[in-house]
């Protein structure tokens, strides 16, 4: 038998929105089930079974694809290419740009872009990181009081979009806020000029809303892993006289960096991606900067120039994240180790360690959830939901659903097709299926420009010969482009979790069926796709949630007079009245509450097996 090999980069991809766990966590780091694949290559197929697969001149199947049908991989080529497409369009409108237009930029946007969004992406590294981590290994290497709680509240921050969190804040902590007001008047201060108080409209402000927000994605990988370290190393080091720091640092850290650096190129990739925090918060960061050459300056080739400078970015987190994880693969034995037990604490340090703890929920759940239910409480905004407001939900749930049910069976083809093919080639075509989720959705929407008006161009073209007349913008003008992008950008989604989901099935099972005479197309129907439902549901689940979250895509690809939640919340923010969206956010958290909960607790009753979830919340 044979080990899978690994792709670092494309189960990373699986992730997003955060709206997830990385699938990433499921192979690498000390303490998983190494996935394993049986051969099933024959010299001779078996008699009566007649593989309708690729074939050479000579009648002989090629051995290039294995036992791959010829369908599922030119579906595979095409679903690659459609995740390439909107890039080799971009990367063509850029250089077709006029050099002047670049010089610009390079002169008067670029460096102040630059340098906020890399002090941006470092302080969320640091910060999130940092609560990820301390949080996870407090939650699972001690006890003390409301453990078991703060284990299921820490993860839920992710149901709540960074825009929506700088929304908030901005309501509560500016100087018009409730908190200032009362300061105001409780300490007999009359301006600002009496007093000094935090600005939340600046890039510390922005750093740390982004982090409350993106830690789980860190909290998440280091809690698993540490979960699924063996006993026996730590009681090891600490009969060497390590002490709780020293044995944190030298043994438990090192051996959970892989999936950290996934977990934290994730929360990176996110706040990369993140427009409407970052703009209203006053940072220039690269994405707004694509957004305002693209509307306010009518500079399409300029804002691609300034995307392609963000892909080289997003390759560089990429190449980060790989390098997190060189040659720091560690295997256990065959038998399921031994799990460390939690250590009491006293009484002083466990209220410090719920303190610490409890802080990211308060900053990144309850604080946001409480202040939308207080102001749709006082408004009265549930007993006046008017017509527009569910036309929005149902524009909102009918984009989300079309593409959840686009991106499954995408993901369904994708993931069957490169089980039955284990080759170099469909592993690459796989991997360029992963980039979608690591593209920020503005420069999606932007390279998706190109494709979409060309497809409509084609269509209206065949329909002039064939009719005698011009059908108009099919994909432009309508909100087909919409659910492109969304499939394109979370199909990784699906595959990482149909991935992980067929990979804990035996090969062994596939052979029986190939021994008994199954066709490919057989073997999937009857025995991949009833495997798949339960991850099916999880995939389609995480698809759904995130499309209702996207805000960049949306925003730049939607037609006149088409709104869904995202910009519902994102228009009355813009206008100076939030609290007139605060329904319409409420609804998108509560909504993305449920798969948090469900991960969660799929994670802590199995945490082996959790490691081979999609990325997840």
């Amino acid at each position: 038998m044979r080990e899978a090999p690994v792709s670092a980069v494309s189960t990373a991809m699986t992730s997003p929105s955060r709206s997830g766990l990385p699938s990433a966590l499921s192979r690498h780091g000390e303490g998983h089930e190494t996935v394993r694949h049986y051969p099933v290559a024959r010299k001779q197929p078996l008699a009566g079974n007649r593989w309708n697969g690729l074939r050479c001149r000579s009648g002989r199947r090629p051995r290039w694809f294995g036992a791959a049908p010829l369908w599922s991989v030119i579906v595979l080529a095409a679903v690659g290419g459609l995740t390439l497409a909107p890039l080799a369009s971009l990367i063509h409108v850029a250089l077709d740009g006029d050099l002047k237009i670049w010089r610009s930029l390079a002169a008067s946007v670029l460096p102040a872009a630059l340098l906020e969004t890399g002090l941006l992406l470092g302080g969320v590294a640091g910060v999130a990181g940092s609560i990820g981590v301390g949080t996870a290994w407090l939650i699972t290497a001690y006890r003390f009081p409301g453990r078991t709680a703060l284990a299921w509240l820490l993860p839920l921050s992710l149901a709540v979009p960074t825009y929506i969190t700088a929304y908030v804040y901005v309501e509560i902590f500016d100087a018009a806020g409730p908190l200032q007001s009362a300061l105001r008047g409780l300490m007999g201060w009359r301006s600002r000029a009496d007093y000094w108080f935090p600005e939340v409209r600046s890039l510390p402000g922005c750093i740390l809303v982004m982090s409350v927000v993106l830690y789980p994605y860190v909290y998440v990988a280091a809690r698993t892993m540490f979960m699924t370290q063996s006993a026996s190393m730590l009681e090891v080091a600490r009969t060497l006289g390590a002490g709780r720091l020293e044995l944190f640092r030298t043994v438990a850290l090192p051996l959970a960096r892989p999936a950290l650096a996934v977990g934290l190129s994730l929360a990176l990739l996110e706040a990369l991606n993140d427009i409407g925090a970052s703009e209203y918060l006053g940072v220039r960061t690269l994405t707004v900067s694509v957004y305002t050459t693209w509307l306010n300056r009518g500079s399409l080739a300029g804002a691609a120039q300034i995307a392609c400078v963000m892909l080289a970015i997003v390759v560089a987190l990429l190449g980060l994240e790989r390098h997190g994880r060189q040659r720091r693969r560690y295997a256990i034995s065959t038998r399921r180790p031994r799990s460390a037990q939690p250590l009491q604490l006293g009484r002083h340090m466990g209220l410090l360690a719920f303190a610490a703890c409890l802080g990211p929920v308060l900053l990144g759940f309850l604080l946001p959830v409480s202040f939308l239910l207080t102001e749709i409480i006082e408004r009265g905004l549930l007993a006046h939901a008017d017509a527009a407001f569910l036309r929005h939900l149902a524009t909102t749930v009918g984009l989300a659903s079309a593409a959840t049910l686009g991106a499954a069976l995408l993901g369904i083809v994708v993931v069957t097709a490169s089980r039955l093919a284990s080759h170099p080639l469909t592993e690459s075509l796989k991997f360029a299926v992963g980039l979608g989720y690591a593209v920020p959705g503005t420069v999606l929407a932007l390279g998706l420009l190109g494709p979409l008006v060309m497809a409509d161009e084609a269509v209206n073209d065949l329909w002039r010969v064939l009719a005698g007349k011009k059908l108009g913008l099919i994909l432009m003008g309508s909100s087909a482009g919409i659910i492109i992008a969304y499939i394109i950008r979370f199909l990784p989604i699906a595959v990482g979790s149909l991935s992980a989901g067929l990979d804990r099935v035996s090969g062994r099972v596939e052979d029986a069926a190939r021994a008994l005479g199954a066709k490919p197309h057989e073997l999937v129907v009857r025995i991949q796709l009833p495997l798949l439902r339960p991850a099916l549901a999880s995939a389609a689940l995480l698809v759904f949630i995130d499309c209702l979250k996207e805000l960049p895509a949306t925003l730049l690809l939607r037609p006149l007079n088409t709104e869904t939640l995202a910009t519902v919340v994102y228009g009355a923010a813009s206008r100076g009245a939030f609290e007139e969206g605060s329904l319409a956010a409420l609804v998108i958290v509560l909504v993305g509450v449920w798969p948090v909960i469900h991960l969660v607790r799929r994670a802590e009753a199995h945490p082996a097996s959790s490691l081979s979830s999609s990325r997840g919340v």
